[in-house]
């Protein structure tokens, strides 16, 4: 085969392509720059959980939301360069382990197995598995008060197995599909209680068809320390606690706290310090 002639015009265009491919580069962080140096930075929220992270019409809200587009900008992305991403509870270690998002705020407890396959940043809120029950209601005082109650159990979920296993082995579980349909049969008396995070829970009563007619028991039962996720030896680690640092700082963190999960009446912990996990 005869090798042909490479024309000065054809020498031009590959130099041509070869600079515009390196000047497109590619549009993420890639997990580990830790600067604002791609066109994109992919996050993960849960896209179903009302006040902490949710898909609307409108966008996303909630607090969760807030902290990462607060983390972004400080990693150099503004609002309009954040691709979201939805992080299921069951996928969250694959996606950051894949390489699917470069970092995940989605209520993410820190706990020990998950640190053997992920690192985190933070803790930035620490929250407690709580009650909720009818505002109205004056008859659960204390955990052993759901003895011969009906708490909602919804499927997947341990929350409420855990409590009839070690608190009130009296209580009648009631299967739901998700949390968002205990709601009605809470306020309809179907049920009698729901259980799980206490964050989670102020954000589904903060709804405003909610408002006013739901109140968190305040039991504290379990201390969940949520976490930003990142790819086990991510630079944007130490990055990404540094902007928690400063979101705390400037009281935009509170702010943030207020504005999404206030209207339950949440009576939040003060910001952990990084690091600092309870068990």
């Amino acid at each position: 085969m005869k090798l042909r002639k490479v024309t000065a015009a054809s020498a031009t265009v590959f130099a041509l392509a070869l600079t515009a491919t390196a000047c497109g580069g590619d549009n993420s962080t890639g997990g580990d720059s830790g600067s604002g140096g791609g066109k994109t930075i992919t996050v993960g929220i849960k896209f179903d959980q009302p006040g902490l992270g949710q898909k609307t019409p409108q966008g996303y809200a909630g607090f969760d939301v807030d902290v990462a587009t607060y983390v972004a900008k400080k990693l150099g992305y503004d609002a309009d360069q954040i691709e979201w991403k939805e992080a299921k509870s069951a996928d969250r270690e694959t996606m950051l382990q894949r390489g699917d998002v470069d970092f995940i705020a989605a209520t993410y407890s820190i706990t020990p197995e998950r640190q053997e396959k992920v690192d985190f940043a933070g803790p930035y809120l620490l929250a407690h598995q709580d009650v909720l029950v009818r505002a109205d209601d004056n008859k659960i005082k204390s955990p052993k008060d759901l003895n011969n109650a009906k708490l909602c159990s919804v499927t997947g979920s341990t929350s409420a197995q855990n409590v009839k296993d070690k608190l009130a082995p009296k209580a009648q579980l009631q299967p739901y599909p998700t949390y968002s349909a205990c709601l009605p049969g809470l306020q309809n008396g179907a049920v009698d209680a729901l259980t799980t995070d206490d964050s989670i829970l102020a954000g589904y009563a903060a709804q405003s068809q909610f408002k006013g007619k739901f109140k968190l028991g305040g039991f504290k039962l379990t201390n969940e320390n949520y976490g930003i996720g990142v790819k086990k030896g991510s630079d944007l680690k130490a990055d990404i606690n540094k902007a928690l640092e400063a979101m705390v700082a400037d009281k935009a963190w509170q702010e943030a706290v207020d504005k999404n999960l206030g209207p339950a009446n949440y009576k939040n912990e003060p910001a952990p310090k990084i690091g600092e996990i309870k068990s």
